[in-house]
């Protein structure tokens, strides 16, 4: 037992990469947290972390042994979920990556919330594709067909790109007709934080014709900010239709080119694979199946 709260202090320093951090999620002193860091390094015989007096960091021998320590801890929690399962209701913490895109998320994540109590949610928003099995989540919500074949995954529904502007923007600016019009346009454009790339508007284009030139008006990384900026009529952005429901309908917003957008993608769920899904994962897989996109069948 000395043994297993040894891995799961060791973990949670490595997680949140802090005695301190680590000592207030435990509940106990950071000093109880370096002593238990340090006694695991004497028994192991090597240096788990580096230590300076701004951060800390793994070793190459930390990291190994964080990859295993995850997964006996796993292995512990999912046994004792299996053993446990045909009584009890889905609890447990659910620690989960989701890309930047709360407005299709949140209030789906509050329901659950309600409805499901006993499960702690760990939520991290980023765009940054993370590492499932290595920096030890439950599941992430990804876009694009999935490659990692040490995942498994559920297609959750399909969404397409449009743009978009407000009415009184192309009242005072024109609405336009062909892709080449948008270069007398205000455009607010993203950028990915990981590769510092704008993101691409995949337009048709006739054979010969030449991209269309399109201005920055404002660059920004997230959805809700160019939605804003768009709906204050500001530019046109280039969005994901589930950023927007009922905007269109309402007349807060309008499409323009539609017959020109090409971009299309599919939202997953991805786990790791190879071990029996913790019902507090298969509930969670399941609801936001039926929710996120609730006109579309499971893939």
């Amino acid at each position: 037992m000395d043994s297993l709260s040894g891995f799961i202090v060791f973990v949670r320093v490595a997680e949140t990469r802090s005695f301190v951090a680590a000592a207030r999620g435990l509940g106990v002193s950071a000093s109880a947290v370096g002593k238990r860091v340090a006694r695991l390094e004497e028994r192991l015989g090597v240096r788990l972390f580096h230590r300076s007096t701004r951060s800390i960091t793994l070793t190459a021998e930390g990291a190994l042994f964080l990859e295993r320590s995850r997964r006996i801890l796993g292995e512990i929690e999912a046994t004792e979920l299996e053993l446990s399962q045909g009584r009890d209701v889905p609890r447990g913490k659910l620690r989960v990556s989701l890309p930047q895109v709360s407005s299709l998320v949140l209030p789906v994540l509050a329901d659950f919330m309600a409805d499901y109590p006993e499960i702690e949610l760990e939520l991290v928003f980023t765009d940054r594709v993370v590492d499932v099995i290595e920096e030890g989540f439950d599941a992430v919500l990804r876009t694009g067909q999935p490659a990692d074949s040490r995942l498994s995954a559920r297609r959750l529904g399909d969404f397409r790109f449009r743009l978009v502007g407000a009415p009184d923007y192309f009242a005072r600016h024109g609405v336009p007709e062909r892709p080449a019009d948008l270069a007398q346009h205000r455009c607010l454009h993203y950028r990915f934080p990981s590769s510092g790339k704008l993101e691409e508007w995949p337009l048709r284009r006739s054979p010969g014709e030449p991209a269309a030139q399109i201005p920055r008006a404002m660059v920004c990384n997230n959805i809700e900010a160019r939605l804003c900026f768009a709906l204050r009529g500001h530019g046109i952005a280039y969005l994901p239709d589930f950023a927007f429901p009922g905007l269109l309908e309402s007349g807060q917003l309008r499409s323009v080119l539609d017959d020109c957008v090409l971009g299309e993608n599919s939202l997953y769920m991805l786990w790791p694979s190879g071990r029996q899904v913790a019902p507090k994962l298969r509930v969670f897989i399941d609801y936001l199946d039926q929710r996120i996109f609730p006109a579309d069948a499971p893939a």
